[in-house]
């Protein structure tokens, strides 16, 4: 259905527009010599341009670049500001903790940590939670509590998954059906099919052939697959996933950081999941850094019963700035104040709002495309019916496509997650940013099919 070479035309031409828009941007990347690859962090260089848009300011919604221009925002940074940027509550709560009260990183505890851990657990049923600073290492630490109560080697987790760094996490289903290392995995530390089990996300004969080996100490797993395209659970599918992980002996870790999108207590409170464990980052720290892990009671009374364990000094768990008083005041201020019920209420409207003009204008052009929402959360793909599983939204990716739609909103004044098309709402979302997207995308699809 499209054109490849008026696609390579048209983004030549955005390319070249997006470096004549953005001087400073250019020259700021240009003259980084002492960063790994020109940039903080390697993932910035996921661009569609020559170089990255260099950050100025951002507001809620609203993110300024160097060189002057305003942007709506559906990135969010990836999650990581889905209650929008440097939300009030959350500047006023870390202004008083690092400058009036100090003591950011004094390794003691304050009572907004009972605070959070009680709203966690209205939220998502969870008893008992500690602290990390990203959900990476939340993952990590879980991973090891497994391990260690179950006694049990592997973790099982969905092809083309994402739980951030993760070794273990790393693993796909190749084309033979068989688990292999995940394309780029870098300096990996053993070969993850040996630490790790894989199956298709959809998949339950999969998943059971895969427990039914009896090392599997966890599934680790989002509600839904999120970084690789919306996938959303068919129908019973999480429920399978419950059912076979307990006639397997097998736990049950549910990821939320991404899927935080489906409401105010993730996919879990919104679907009636029950999870042994929950990890849930990013966002809830209303951009600073921070993350949680939860468990049941009883299975916290099992791990901090085993006197083997160094829980308190060098076991493998923890961080020195984990659960500090400064990301804990930054926690409690998100979810008292910004990321509430009502709020929810909100950002699910705007992404119905969102949906329903991208379908509209894939339907007047007659693309083969699909949109997918999870609460908050909508994304295209260029697929006629959403992927089922992580291999086949893999095999949807379309880089070229991929990258002139980026960069053409980017024109426009609309910002994108930049690994994928996927939009997120925050509470200072509006309908007309909505509506900025809508038109910058009819734009840009208008180009391109003529």
């Amino acid at each position: 259905m499209v054109d490849r070479g008026r696609l390579a035309e048209l983004l030549q031409r955005e390319r070249e527009q997006y470096a004549q828009r953005n001087p400073l941007s250019g020259k700021a990347y240009a003259s980084a010599e002492h960063l790994f690859g020109r940039v903080p962090m390697t993932w910035m260089n996921m661009r569609a341009g020559a170089f990255p848009l260099y950050l100025d300011s951002a507001r809620g919604a609203q993110v300024c670049d160097l060189d002057g221009h305003d942007y709506v925002d559906f990135s969010l940074g990836d999650t990581a500001a889905m209650a929008g940027h440097s939300p009030e509550p959350v500047v006023r709560a870390v202004q008083r903790r690092f400058a009036e009260l100090g003591g950011a990183t004094a390794m003691l505890p304050t009572e907004d940590a009972e605070w959070v851990g009680a709203e966690l657990t209205r939220r998502f049923g969870l008893t008992r939670w500690s602290f990390a600073l990203t959900a990476t290492d939340a993952n990590r630490w879980a991973i090891r509590i497994v391990r260690a109560v179950t006694g049990k080697p592997r973790i099982l987790v969905n092809s083309y998954c994402y739980h951030g760094s993760v070794d273990e996490s790393l693993i796909v289903v190749g084309p033979d059906g068989e688990a292999r290392s995940r394309e780029g995995n870098v300096g990996a530390p053993y070969d993850v099919t040996q630490t790790s089990r894989v199956a298709e996300f959809n998949d339950l004969e999969g998943l059971e052939r895969e427990l039914a080996h009896g090392d599997v100490a966890a599934v680790l797993m989002e509600p839904a697959l999120t970084n690789i395209g919306i996938v959303l659970p068919q129908e019973g599918y999480l429920q399978g996933v419950r059912e076979l992980t307990r006639r397997h002996d097998t736990l049950l870790i549910n990821d939320e950081t991404h899927t935080f999108s489906a409401g105010p207590g993730g996919a879990t409170r919104a679907w009636g999941l029950d999870p042994d464990l929950l990890v849930i980052g990013k966002a809830i720290g209303g951009g600073i850094p921070a993350a949680s892990y939860g468990m049941s009671a009883e299975f916290a009374e099992r791990v901090l019963g085993r006197e083997d364990l160094d829980l308190v000094d060098m076991g493998g768990v923890g961080g020195t700035m984990a659960g500090s008083a400064l990301s804990v005041a930054a926690m409690r201020a998100t979810l008292e104040e910004v990321l509430t019920d009502a709020a929810f209420e909100t950002m699910v409207a705007r992404a119905g709002e969102f949906a329903d003009g991208v379908r509209s204008v894939i339907g007047a052009h007659d693309l083969p495309w699909s949109l997918s929402q999870l609460g908050a959360r909508a994304e295209y793909r260029f697929t006629a019916q959403p992927p089922v599983n992580g291999t086949q939204s893999h095999d949807a990716h379309d880089a070229e496509l991929d990258d002139y739609l980026h960069i053409a909103l980017a024109n426009r004044g609309v910002l994108m997650t930049p690994f994928h098309n996927m939009a997120l709402m925050s509470p200072a979302t509006t309908t007309a940013d909505v509506a900025t997207h809508l038109w910058a995308f009819e734009q840009a699809v208008g180009a391109l099919v003529g």
